[in-house]
């Protein structure tokens, strides 16, 4: 098992070694006053909600239970001597599997400790889906794994072998030698509804078969992480251990695989995440097939829509995924996409924010032809780029005269020289020589490349002051700082 840590918001993303899954409940207040006159009665009266009850979990355990297992792992890491006398950061509260997946890192420049092997143990959950011994489990649950052992329900244990694993979706697909076991039922992640119940099993902290039971909060959740999934997000309760196990919905099937939680602590406080069934079985596909898992490239860098943003670009609301850049000669740029686009949809699939987007592209394949609608200079657009292959090498190319101020962006601005084009990588732009007001409060510095306003490119200062005057409430300014390129709203005063 391992388990990932990444603090957003001071919140950690922990990647947990078995993932339960649940939801939220919702409530409503009646109020009355006492002789009070009652309010006319409404012709289109909305009907009133029948309640259900909990479902019985105690079938779904009972017939698919014997199809979930614990997984143990062991190997070796190397550690440096240094670290070995030094204090973990383990969230987990001495965790003695917790060395097993952190990740070690390096010494201080100019140092080098000796570094030594060590041996690591984990565990975590997965779920036969054939009976001839296919398993699905997380990668992060048999990462950097040299010995896999698979533990049945009735106690029978199989040394396992790893057909494969993919990192980015964080799927993998193990394989026993025997015959003739029970297997669960795959469903359809695109018939699950938000507030469905849902049922995780798996082995939290090592407790075999444990059950737990939520509600779906959430789908095609996109975490900070530049995930390709599209997550379900449930309330289910996930610890250590659960990764890698089964989500259920109410008729039996599996829906997600449970792999990651929101946590200070990284144990369970209700917000917990499994990859849709959908997304898992098609990354076991290719892995069974091929024992490896081609994922679609469009080559795009995209940006988070904010209602300055939208205010920039004329957006009625802050929704899409902006792209700040296109790689030179990539699908994208075959297909005519440009800085400045706003991306809306993908085959008629919204993209209501920037992480939609790849979790989209996760379920295409290198070669399939996209259907994308995009905001451009204030009207819909729509073009069809054909996918790449994202594992295929590509190569991104991304006298002087005194500045101008312009008091109503705070920007001090000068033409790029040509060895500073050289330096840049660009065919033109303007050097912010200083920032100040509305830019500086923006986040824009000294130094930074000015290369579009609102999405049209800038050659000149004449051009930055026009597309300036043309603007109400904001402007949007493509920045390119070092090899990165992002879109800064600046609000006007």
């Amino acid at each position: 098992m391992q388990t990932i840590s990444l603090k957003t918001s001071r919140l950690m993303l922990a990647l947990v070694v078995a993932g339960v899954i649940g939801g939220a409940s919702a409530s409503f207040i009646q109020s009355s006053r006492a002789h009070a006159t009652p309010p006319p009665v409404v012709a289109a009266a909305t009907a009133p909600i029948a309640s259900m009850a909990v479902p019985d979990f105690s079938q779904i355990t009972e017939r698919f239970g014997p199809a979930v297992v614990n997984i143990s792992v062991t190997g070796t890491t190397k550690v440096s001597d240094e670290s070995a006398t030094t204090g973990r950061e383990d969230p987990f509260g001495n965790d003695p599997f917790f060395e097993f997946f952190r990740r070690f890192q390096q010494g201080q420049p100019g140092r080098s400790a000796p570094q030594r092997e060590v041996p690591t143990r984990g565990q975590g959950s997965g779920f036969i889906v054939s009976p001839d011994g296919i398993i699905l489990t997380n990668a992060h649950v048999v990462r950097d794994a040299k010995e896999v052992t698979v533990k049945l329900t009735d106690r029978r244990e199989f040394r396992a072998k790893v057909l494969g694993a993919d990192p980015k979706t964080d799927v993998a697909v193990l394989k026993i030698d025997a015959k003739n076991l029970p297997v669960v039922t795959l469903g359809k992640t695109s018939e699950l509804k938000v507030g469905e119940w849902v049922l995780a099993i798996g082995s939290p902290y090592g407790f075999e078969n444990t059950v737990t039971a939520g509600v779906v909060s959430a789908k095609g959740r996109s975490l900070p992480d530049d995930s390709a999934v599209p997550f379900i997000q449930t309330d289910v309760a996930v610890n250590p251990g659960n990764s890698g196990g089964p989500l259920f919905n109410a008729r039996g099937e599996v829906i997600g695989i449970n792999s990651q939680i929101y946590s200070q602590t990284g144990g369970y406080q209700g917000l917990s995440f499994a990859i849709p069934i959908d997304v898992a079985n098609k990354i076991k596909n290719q892995l069974v097939a091929t024992g490896k898992v081609e994922h679609a490239r469009l080559g795009v860098a995209v940006q988070e829509v904010n209602q300055t943003l939208a205010d920039s670009f004329k957006l009625d609301k802050p929704n899409g995924a902006l792209v700040s850049s296109v790689e030179k000669n990539g699908p994208a740029d075959k297909a005519g996409l440009q800085p400045g686009d706003v991306i809306l949809s993908l085959n008629g699939q919204p993209i209501v924010s920037s992480g939609d987007l790849p979790a989209a592209l996760g379920l295409a394949a290198p070669g399939d032809k996209v259907k994308l609608e995009i905001w451009r200079k204030g009207g819909r657009d729509t073009v069809t780029a054909q996918l790449g292959n994202a594992g295929d090498k590509t190569t991104q190319t991304a006298s002087k005269g005194d500045g101008e101020s312009h008091g109503k962006l705070g920007l001090a601005l000068r033409p790029l020289q040509p060895d500073e084009k050289r330096e840049a990588g660009v065919a033109d732009g303007l050097l912010i020589q200083d920032a100040s007001g509305p830019a500086a409060m923006a986040g824009v510095e000294a130094g930074d490349v000015l290369l579009a306003v609102n999405g049209t490119p800038v050659r000149s200062i004449d051009q930055v002051r026009a597309a300036v005057a043309k603007s109400d409430k904001s402007v949007a300014l493509l920045i390119q700082r070092g090899e990165d390129k992002i879109f800064v709203p600046v609000r006007l005063g």
